[in-house]
């Protein structure tokens, strides 16, 4: 099937970019939001905004969510208005949330009884990634659905990487996660060393960003923490949600994750502070009161 026609479901920091650069690519894209009104600026780029899954669904070729929790994601798919029960026969299907690998299986399967292909593909990059179609896609489906996507990816990714069947890609972007949680907390620790040592903070971010030290968390997030930017690129309160799945399957493997669960204690501090919608970068709130 030549994909023309895609529903977009979740416009949040990441779903706005990446649906805009899939109208941008020629996609006609119809989106659904809880929040309506985070989707209606789409129609300025030549978007339609449906009213409910249903409807955004029912028409098109390939069918895209990225919202919030595993909870969402099962709605959005297996619910009575969900996609599942309302994609016409041959579309496709992916879910780009950060979500348990599991659910991404049952899913699957369930589109599979009704003669459709839907896959996980959950991203990373960020809100920067988003708006410059430079996001890293991970992929978990059949060989076939990953083919037929192609144009897509290209539309919203420069890295696009099919990891095995379904809830492969969910266990990818786990790795990812858990990487990120011990970056974020070593970049922080950095910082706040180079304030108290005396030093000039820009100028050593500047400077060890370009060495060992170099990474896309500190390059991209360490000048947003020296300008006090806490904007979120991604909620703390969703990251929170992420090492809690990466946490579990370890467990389930019988791993222990001692850096990423001091991570997630350190962020459910924050979250507790009431600071669970700033960006992950803001965990430098914590130490810098310390």
């Amino acid at each position: 099937m030549e994909i023309k026609k895609i529903a977009f479901i979740g416009t949040g920091v990441m779903g706005f970019s990446m649906a805009s650069n899939l109208l941008k690519a020629g996609f006609a894209v119809t989106a659904y939001n809880r929040t309506k009104a985070k989707a209606l600026p789409l129609e300025h780029l030549g978007g339609r905004v449906a009213d409910s899954v249903a409807a955004a669904v029912q028409d098109a070729d390939l069918v895209i969510s990225i919202v919030g929790y595993p909870q969402d994601v099962r709605e959005t798919w297996l619910g009575k208005d969900g996609a599942i029960a309302h994609m016409k026969p041959g579309a496709l299907g992916l879910d780009m949330t950060t979500s348990e690998p599991r659910l991404a299986q049952e899913i699957a399967a369930a589109a599979a009884e009704k003669g459709l292909l839907v896959g996980d593909a959950p991203v990373t990059g960020g809100d920067v990634g988003a708006r410059n179609a430079a996001l890293t896609i991970l992929f978990g489906g059949s060989q076939e659905l990953f083919d037929a996507v192609q144009s897509v990816f290209a539309a919203m990714g420069k890295n696009y990487v099919r990891f095995g069947g379904a809830g492969a890609g969910q266990y990818a972007k786990l790795c990812n996660q858990i990487a990120i949680a011990a970056g974020m907390m070593a970049m922080c620790e950095a910082i706040v060393s180079a304030e108290k040592f005396g030093l000039n903070k820009e100028l050593l971010v500047q400077t060890i960003g370009g060495g060992a030290a170099g990474s896309f968390s500190l390059n991209s997030y360490g000048p947003r923490i020296l300008k006090g930017d806490f904007k979120p690129g991604f909620y703390i309160k969703h990251f929170i949600k992420d090492l809690k799945i990466a946490l579990d399957a370890a467990g389930k493997c019988g791993l222990d994750l001692p850096g990423t669960a001091l991570a997630l204690q350190l962020y459910e501090k924050l979250q507790s502070e009431g600071l669970g919608d700033l960006g992950t970068q803001a965990l430098y709130k914590f130490y810098d009161k310390a």
